[in-house]
């Protein structure tokens, strides 16, 4: 414990570039799950992805580990040019001791700004420049994170809600099918969707759903 207050407390240059390294990691990792869930894909992969379990109805299957498993492979896939940019303005020049920890957090902005940006609908981002009074920005760098952020949450929420209806809709159809033919032959005690599943299951399986669903959210961005 006194060698770790002795890094911080130390006047030598190796110790002060060390105590920012641990400080900015600590940092890093207590940031990490607001990054990962609302700045970057993993929000829209993920509700996309929980949207098709529901419309299959097989209840916890895909679990939820697997689904979450899935979601952030696929963020750090999409998000790896974005991330690389990350590390190579802003923490290896840090590491380097080329640039301050300010213009290391300047440099790492640029990247995570461009990327939201891109997918960040003009309504929401209006939302939030209006609210706060902001002047019009010349650039997208001149957007705050504070009003990015949420406009590019709310963003990707509707889109992800927007997949989710059309993914929705042809085992909407199938349930609405059995139910009819269920009714005209007078098995009212059978549930429809004991007997609609095994046929949701057959035609996704035959179009070969997960590759159509992770195609389209790898064509989504």
């Amino acid at each position: 414990m006194s060698e770790f207050v002795d890094i911080f407390s130390g006047s030598d240059p190796e110790n002060v570039a060390t105590s920012v390294r641990l400080l900015l990691l600590l940092t890093v990792l207590s940031l990490a799950p607001g990054i990962l869930i609302l700045m970057t894909s993993f929000t829209r992969i993920l509700i996309v992805l929980s949207f098709v379990r529901t419309s299959l109805a097989t209840q916890q299957m895909p679990p939820n580990q697997v689904l979450i498993g899935i979601a952030l492979f696929l963020t750090f896939f999409i998000m790896a040019p974005t991330f690389q940019e990350v590390n190579d303005q802003a923490l290896t020049p840090l590491f380097n001791e080329e640039i301050t920890l300010d213009e290391a957090y300047e440099e790492a902005s640029v990247p995570m700004k461009e990327f939201m940006a891109k997918h960040t609908r003009q309504k929401d981002l209006e939302l939030f420049m209006g609210y706060s009074q902001m002047e019009e920005p010349e650039t997208i760098q001149d957007i705050p994170l504070t009003t990015l952020v949420p406009a590019f949450a709310i963003s990707e929420l509707k889109t992800a809600f927007q997949m989710g209806f059309m993914i929705f809709v042809p085992f909407l159809v199938i349930d609405m099918a059995v139910a009819s033919v269920l009714m005209s032959m007078g098995m009212m005690m059978l549930p429809p969707v004991m007997i609609s599943l095994p046929f949701k299951i057959l035609l996704f399986v035959l179009v070969d759903g997960w590759y159509l669903i992770s195609k389209s959210l790898l064509e989504g961005f």
